[in-house]
């Protein structure tokens, strides 16, 4: 009985711990050629232009809400070209510009380049998904730490998207951002 004991703990802890680890791999396992067949399909050249407003909130590494924020943005393209301005306030009073400069490839890949960016951003869009890894910079009031940051945006309807992102150190997840994109009515 003891040697059935022992056998049934070891594979409960083995399935345990392949949950945990599949859990960690999640976000992420998925690749943009995942939703390549959803609709409806994103175009940022389309669905990140004009005024954009964006409600959302940041969890530390124990799940709490860390932060919460809004922020203007407003995206122009000449071509496959494009700016994209944000504009954030944060519930602490602070507030933050960050201007992206995009470029998407015919093939629906993206580069992304902004000043607090270490390197450029390598990204995909696909079917209604897009997905864009970069290395961020904190401002030096918020730690002046490299972040690996995995984003994540999700076209539901033609004027709101959902953006998930990871930002990682050393490759542990330190802090998540969800957050709603509107595009508003120019």
């Amino acid at each position: 009985m003891t040697t059935l004991l022992t056998v049934l703990t070891g594979m409960a802890l083995m399935l345990a711990l392949l949950a945990l680890m599949q859990r960690l791999r999640g976000f992420a396992a998925q690749k943009p050629s995942d939703y390549a067949g959803l609709e409806p399909r994103i175009d940022i050249r389309q669905h990140l232009s004009g005024p954009i407003r964006c409600e959302g909130v940041i969890y530390g590494p124990l799940g709490r809400v860390t932060s919460r924020f809004t922020a203007n943005m407003e995206g122009r393209w000449d071509g496959n070209r494009g700016v994209l301005s944000e504009h954030f306030t944060y519930d602490s009073g602070t507030k933050q510009d960050r201007e992206w400069r995009l470029t998407l490839g015919n093939d629906g890949a993206i580069k992304a380049e902004a000043d607090d960016l270490t390197g450029a951003g390598q990204g995909q869009q696909d079917g209604s998904a897009v997905c864009l890894n970069y290395t961020i910079r904190l401002p030096e009031s918020a730690g002046g730490h490299a972040l690996q940051v995995t984003d994540w945006m999700y076209l539901v309807d033609d004027k709101t998207i959902i953006n998930r992102s990871q930002f990682r150190k050393f490759g542990i997840k330190v802090a998540e951002l969800v957050a709603t994109m509107r595009k508003l009515d120019a």
